[in-house]
């Protein structure tokens, strides 16, 4: 596991063995797993924004889109 992005709003934790990442949306207490193909696909988005444009905000709202999309779980612990 890699912590590749950590705001204060949003975390991204790669996982190179399982090709995936991991998106943590910290307000509202979401996870979003991301394996595969949407795995690809994430990194190749994010990876589109030019890097003028990289910034806390940018990036934020970007990850808001993915991680209120109706595909995040809350976060439960037990």
């Amino acid at each position: 596991m890699n912590i590749v992005y950590d705001s204060t709003h949003y975390s991204v934790l790669a996982y190179p063995a399982q090709e995936g990442f991991e998106l943590l949306d910290k307000d509202a207490r979401r996870i979003l797993f991301l394996q595969g193909a949407f795995a690809h696909h994430f990194y190749n988005a994010i990876s589109d924004i030019p890097e003028a444009e990289r910034t806390v905000e940018a990036i934020d709202a970007f990850l808001d889109n993915y991680c209120n999309g109706g595909a995040s779980r809350p976060i439960v612990f037990h």
